[in-house]
């Protein structure tokens, strides 16, 4: 099954997605899934992971109800306050649901050394006790706390968003790749390909430009750890989603079938363990 593992559905509202700034005026309306379908199945991709774009939990209630309808939408990223003194009990509401495939904080809106906090990190261990994968949203310069955080919970899945948003604007590269290394090493962190066209120039990136920075990923995981994610709508301010999907294509295509196969679906669905009913619809299976 191809599997873009990462996108975002949203009603929008100024006041709830205050980050949707006149720069990105493209994004101020509504992306449903009746929108994302015909450019999925133009790409040739069957299904899509969800993921949350604001921190609430009404937000991730509206994903889990799209993925009841929408069967193409397999799992969701959703949130919960991981820093909550009842944090077990919102996720034994939320993670009951079968398309609930992981959280994510949006940490890379928080102030340094987030990831240090002692109620972040008891969160942390819930997931862990509840089965539930973790998506790391940094900035680049976040990666020594985050790689600390990591090493502090080795039987935590973690997957790594838009490979931990490198500066590629700002021609960054070489400690950037250091740190992916050595995010790398911990072998419960899976990564995905993704978000790559946000962090160039919108208007002058080139696939030349970006290629070094997908080649470094296939280094540092190799495709059984690497998943393609469109980002999308977010894409949009800089490619279109059939752009987006290629560019991954194209950057993999010297690999083997087996590891084109890994990135474009087969790594997603081992890492939330997607597996498919009897009815025909694919459900997360927890891993406890």
């Amino acid at each position: 099954m191809r599997i873009d593992a990462h996108q975002h559905f949203w009603r929008f509202d100024p006041a709830e997605y205050e980050w949707i700034d006149k720069s990105m005026a493209g994004l101020r309306r509504d992306f449903l899934p009746p929108d994302l379908q015909p450019l999925l199945e133009a790409a040739g991709f069957e299904a899509c992971v969800a993921v949350q774009a604001r921190q609430s939990v009404a937000e991730t209630q509206f994903l889990l109800e799209l993925a009841d309808t929408y069967p193409f939408v397999i799992g969701v990223v959703g949130w919960v306050d991981l820093q909550a003194p009842d944090v077990e009990r919102q996720l034994d509401a939320t993670a009951r649901h079968p398309k609930l495939v992981g959280v994510r904080h949006i940490v890379q809106a928080e102030r340094d050394g987030f990831t240090q906090k002692a109620q972040f990190r008891r969160g942390i261990a819930a997931l862990q006790r509840f089965g539930v994968a973790y998506d790391i949203l940094i900035y680049a310069r976040q990666f020594p706390e985050t790689i600390d955080l990591v090493s502090a919970f080795p039987q935590q899945r973690f997957v790594l968003d838009h490979l931990g948003k490198p500066d590629i604007r700002g021609g960054a590269f070489d400690s950037w790749r250091k740190d992916l290394d050595r995010m790398a090493a911990f072998p419960n962190v899976n990564a995905k390909l993704s978000g790559l066209v946000t962090e160039a120039d919108w208007r002058q990136w080139t696939a030349e430009a970006l290629r070094p920075y997908f080649t470094a990923a296939l280094d540092a995981f190799g495709a059984d750890r690497l998943m393609i994610g469109s980002d999308w709508p977010v894409c949009t301010v800089a490619a279109d989603y059939l752009t987006v999907m290629n560019l991954v294509r194209d950057a993999i295509n010297e690999c083997s079938a087996a590891e084109q196969d890994a990135i474009l679906g087969g790594t997603a669905g081992r890492f939330w363990n997607l597996v498919e009913t009897p009815s025909g619809n694919t459900i997360a299976e927890r891993r406890t």
